[in-house]
């Protein structure tokens, strides 16, 4: 009987133990729902919270162009320029460039995006100091406020933003001086206080990740910390600062290079500083000076052979235009002008005229020649020519005889066994290379809209001719900006023509080539017409972007190929990211842009069956806008008639 109660007992136990712990699962189970229902709502919260904070700014902030931001529709998939977190709980990227934005930031807007990881408003019109409430932007990675008006000192402390890695505040018109607190920033890899109006000493920063940093433009003085000397001078260019290592700080160097006469003339020594002076007199000098003696000896030798003096002067009657061309013996060893050419001098004119090298490219150095009449005209030295006399001349006629207003014409070439010259007109505008991408600064003139519209039209106009010559088969092979002039109307002018085929092959696949050449021309080395057309989209792009086609990016030195960034860029639907700051600034050319990038994109295509023609590009091109002073028939019959978006469409569609 005893037994009996103890089993009892004990099962009672048993029985109060089970309940206790059913309880306490189920409560266990009750709190964990709780708490996710809690996380739920408060991510919610969160987000309705950052939606909110835009919504403010963006009602408070006056701005140009229309957003697609609405309480109905969702901030992380629907809202232009806002990038949420994986979760979708949280805004962590508002880039927000070229929106027209004017005025001050308003506080306690953008401040509000406690998670926010990237923020740009670059190339906008932000006035106003520094936001002081950006100090709650604590997670930020990367800051980009250049090309605005913002104004007064910058932030005293910059530890709230210990996780910035891209700090760009370029092209404002802040003052005072840079503040130590910035080597607080340890994981910063780009620092861009360039175009401001900041003074005073550079402190010693220890930045241990920084890659790319830009001061120029400023009014900082003393000298550079040592912590900072492993960066190059044009990071220190234009302020008031003591050269305390090897080079100058001043300016960068003349480019100035007595190439082909053995000195420079009074006028490009008077050009050249000292410290100038004396690194030509020592490098140009020894590495120049047996050459160009060379040459002249072997000038004279060849005078000597085959020609003869009159009053210590070549005879003006050897040299003339109609003996050159028939390619006699007399026309050995001398400039050979082209019919039509009214340059009167000869090859010791030019080689006692002052030059300035203007570039050196994938088949030679150009120089700008000043003959002693004043005559100017541009020489190409070439390099490594890989045909023989007869081939060489057979080329260079067949290019003499190009005549077009939008393709530079070769006015007179030169022919030996150790040099290779050709002569052109020059053009003072400069090509469009230096015109995009020289003197980005304050000081910079704006290469406007327009003028990309008629460098396109002439170029592709240009090219277009180039194809339709010698039965259809002949090939630019070197479309680069570099090789684009502006004429007096400010239309492209296509230069280089039909060197490709005369240099070795070394030569013709140079990395400075590279961002232009179709993918094809990795295997066949062969340049065709329609990797002409793929060249041409790169320049459209470099018009459109004012990116070089290759170029470093300020973090870790990474090499962006233009061509592959705009198809990521458009594939993201980001197209605005894509164009030059200095075009989202000019009215009402967004159509006309996007336009122009359609076409760019149709001859970057990969497959090359796909590219438009050269003529069908022409027509492309007018269809963005009439410039109503051209001389020329209007392109309106024919397929030219349809309107850009059905060429364009047409151009795209499979075959």
């Amino acid at each position: 009987m005893q037994k009996i109660e103890i089993g009892i007992v004990l099962l009672s136990v048993h029985l109060k133990l089970g309940q206790e712990m059913i309880r306490k699962s189920v409560l266990l189970v009750v709190f964990a729902l709780w708490l996710s229902a809690f996380a739920t709502v408060n991510h919610a919260g969160n987000l309705v919270d950052d939606k909110q904070a835009l919504l403010d700014f963006i009602i408070a902030t006056p701005h140009s162009r229309g957003l697609n931001w609405s309480l109905s529709a969702s901030a992380c998939s629907g809202w232009f320029g806002v990038t949420c977190s994986p979760d979708g709980s949280r805004v962590v990227s508002v880039r927000l460039p070229g929106i027209g934005f004017s005025g001050p930031v308003p506080p306690n807007t953008l401040s509000r995006l406690s998670a926010l990881q990237i923020l740009s408003l670059r190339s906008n019109n932000l006035t106003g100091s520094f936001p002081a409430d950006f100090a709650n932007l604590t997670a930020l990675t990367g800051l980009h406020l250049q090309l605005n008006s913002l104004s007064g000192p910058l932030p005293t402390d910059f530890s709230p933003w210990k996780n910035l890695t891209a700090l760009d505040l370029s092209f404002n018109e802040f003052n005072g001086s840079i503040p130590g607190t910035i080597s607080n920033l340890t994981k910063l890899a780009t620092l861009n206080l360039s175009n401001n109006s900041l003074s005073g000493e550079i402190p010693d920063l220890q930045l241990p990740n920084l890659h790319f940093l830009n001061f120029s433009n400023n009014h900082l003085n003393g000298s550079i910390p040592k912590s900072l000397r492993r960066f190059p001078n044009s990071s220190f260019y234009h302020n008031t600062l003591a050269s305390t290592y090897s080079l100058t700080l001043a300016s960068p160097p003349s480019p100035l290079l007595p190439a082909l006469s053995p000195f420079p003339s009074s006028t490009t020594m008077r050009k050249l500083n000292a410290t100038s002076l004396i690194l030509w007199t020592i490098i140009g000098g020894c590495c120049l000076a047996f050459l160009i003696l060379a040459l002249l000896l072997y000038f004279c030798c060849s005078k000597r052979r085959d020609k003869k003096l009159v009053s210590g002067k070549w005879s003006k009657e050897d040299y003339s235009p109609e003996k050159a061309v028939s390619g006699g013996h007399e026309a050995n060893n001398h400039l050979v002008f082209f019919e039509g050419c009214t340059f009167i001098f000869d090859l010791e004119d030019l080689l006692r005229s002052s030059a300035e090298a203007l570039g050196k490219g994938t088949y030679g150095t150009t120089y700008k020649a000043v003959l002693e009449d004043a005559t100017i005209v541009v020489v190409k030295r070439l390099k490594e020519v890989g045909v023989g006399k007869k081939e060489f001349e057979q080329q260079m006629e067949m290019v003499g005889r190009i005549k077009h207003e939008n393709v530079v014409g070769l006015q007179a070439y030169y022919y030996s066994k150790d040099e290779k010259l050709m002569v052109y007109d020059y053009f003072s505008q400069g090509s469009v290379s230096s015109l995009l991408h020289a003197n980005r600064g304050q000081d910079r003139i704006p290469f406007s809209w327009e003028t990309r519209l008629k460098v396109s039209l002439g170029a592709a106009r240009g090219i277009a001719h180039i194809h339709n010559k010698n039965n259809g088969k002949l090939v630019h092979g070197n479309i680069k900006s570099s090789n684009v002039f502006l004429n007096s109307q400010q239309y492209g002018c296509i230069s280089d023509l039909g060197l490709s085929s005369l240099v070795n092959s070394i030569v013709r696949t140079a990395p400075r080539t590279a961002g232009y050449r179709a993918p094809e021309l990795v295997d066949t080395r062969k340049a065709t017409q329609a990797s002409d057309v793929y060249s041409f989209g790169v320049l459209l792009l470099e018009l459109l972007t004012g990116k070089s086609p290759i170029h470093a990016r300020g973090v870790g030195d990474e090499v962006v190929h233009l061509v592959r960034w705009v198809q990521s860029v458009v594939r993201e639907e980001w197209t605005a990211e894509v164009f030059d700051v200095e075009l989202l600034r000019c009215p009402n050319i967004e159509e006309e842009m996007v336009e122009l990038l359609q076409i760019a994109m149709n001859c970057v295509t990969r497959n090359p069956e796909l590219r438009p023609k050269m003529a069908e590009l022409v027509r492309m091109v007018e269809g963005v806008r009439r410039f109503d002073n051209e001389n020329r028939p209007s392109t309106e019959s024919g397929s030219a008639a349809s309107t850009p978006g059905q060429q364009i469409e047409a151009q795209t569609t499979p075959e």
